[in-house]
């Protein structure tokens, strides 16, 4: 708790330090037809945290039969040391899914505040020809790498079986920043001309500025923050950690804003809004997104 209380602190001296800025670029609304598009895969998201016998049955009740089509080709984790994960292939989106299970936000606030974790480079046998300067959240990337192989194999097979070249990635959370980080990491692998797409929940800052340039320049993510959820907010940037663009926040008034840039100070943007992390508040880290609430 102590370490926790000092993170806060030192964020709100950071804060003090760099004064709010303009917005950089035009915030724009949201469509109801661009809301709705996300909808199938906040189910496919919040069904990452059903259990992996769950996931590759296809039977977990709303999350499955909100996408009923789908085919499961592997699942993994075990909910506990390992988080849950599954891939397969939607038919109608004719794309590979692959979505990680995330966490409550009393289990992942101690991740992302207190001071046990550090930025650190990426795996070289995993991600070969990543820059040196590209670093990432430690706990992060050791839960991404604790997968990686198993959901690469799952996607090849995956790609193999119904003939796809498009693999589109998901979750919440801690999920999406195991996404996110999957989205670096598949790329690597995956055939030349094999499309992506990243939409995330909840997200974490996960990396450092170079890492936020490096996803700017070579993934088309999404990352979606509702109302006053303090985890996206985390950890701060006064350690080194800097959101990419492409956020999209969810106000109060149930507008989705589209925010340019990376980590917009705007109060439309999560940034502005929840400056400090006791402008908080947990219980919007799971949604609702839409009319969806994370969970299984």
């Amino acid at each position: 708790m102590v370490s926790i209380i000092v993170a806060v602190l030192l964020a709100a001296a950071a804060a003090n330090a760099f004064p709010s800025l303009n917005v950089r670029q035009s915030i724009t609304a949201l469509t109801t037809s661009q809301i709705d598009y996300f909808t199938t895969y906040t189910y496919y998201a919040s069904a990452g945290y059903c259990t992996n016998t769950q996931t590759l049955a296809w039977d977990c009740g709303t999350n499955c039969n909100a996408n009923p089509g789908f085919k499961p080709v592997a699942s993994g984790g075990n909910g506990d040391s390992v988080q849950y994960w599954f891939v397969g292939y939607d038919p109608n989106l004719d794309t590979v899914i692959v979505s990680h299970q995330g966490t409550n936000p009393s289990e992942i606030l101690p991740l992302v505040t207190d001071a046990d974790f550090f930025l650190t480079t990426l795996d070289p046998t995993l991600f070969p020809g990543i820059s040196s300067s590209i670093e990432v959240h430690n706990g992060f990337g050791d839960a991404q790498a604790s997968t990686a192989t198993d959901v690469l194999a799952a996607v090849e097979s995956a790609m193999s079986t119904y003939g796809t070249t498009s693999v589109t990635m998901v979750g919440h959370s801690l999920g999406a920043a195991i996404t996110l980080l999957d989205s670096v990491y598949l790329p690597l692998w995956l055939p030349a001309g094999t499309t992506f797409q990243t939409i995330g929940y909840g997200l974490p800052r996960v990396g450092n500025q170079a890492f936020a340039n490096y996803v700017d320049a070579n993934l088309h993510l999404t990352h979606i923050n509702n109302m006053e959820d303090p985890i996206p907010i985390c950890p701060g940037m006064f350690l080194g950690f800097v959101h990419p663009a492409g956020e999209v926040h969810i106000e109060d008034s149930a507008e989705w804003a589209a925010c340019p840039g990376q980590d917009n100070p705007s109060t439309q943007c999560i940034v502005g809004d929840v400056p400090e992390i006791w402008d908080g508040d947990e219980s919007d880290h799971d949604g609702p997104y839409n009319g969806v609430e994370m969970g299984c």
